[in-house]
């Protein structure tokens, strides 16, 4: 389960920002393409912010789908399928991902 260290990251990232401050939110960006289990990563972020003295921490996050495009036929799409990384239009493999690969805290709340 990845997704614990993925928590240990996300905390790693707050911490200095956090000193003497009550964490309220933390908001996280997950791309598609990041085989993340969203459940998971909620789950261990409940362990995690009881470590990291930020019990009442809430983990939000924001599910970045996957977009291509396609050095064939120019197209730039969603993909469809969670299992290949091909161009919807045209099937081709020649294709660049320009979003689903984000993990990054982009802001939190604190009091």
């Amino acid at each position: 389960m990845h997704e614990l260290s993925l928590c240990e990251a996300i905390a790693g990232v707050i911490r200095p920002y956090a000193v003497d401050k009550h964490v309220d939110v933390v908001r996280v960006q997950v791309g598609a393409l990041r085989q993340v289990v969203p459940d998971s990563l909620t789950f261990c972020w409940g362990l995690i912010r009881e470590y990291e003295c930020m019990p009442d921490a809430e983990l939000e996050l924001e599910m970045v789908p996957a977009e291509v495009l396609c050095h064939s036929c120019g197209q730039q799409s969603l993909l469809t399928s969670r299992w290949s990384v091909c161009c919807p239009a045209c099937d081709s493999g020649d294709v660049q991902v320009v979003r689903g690969n984000e993990f990054q805290v982009t802001s939190m709340d604190v009091s």
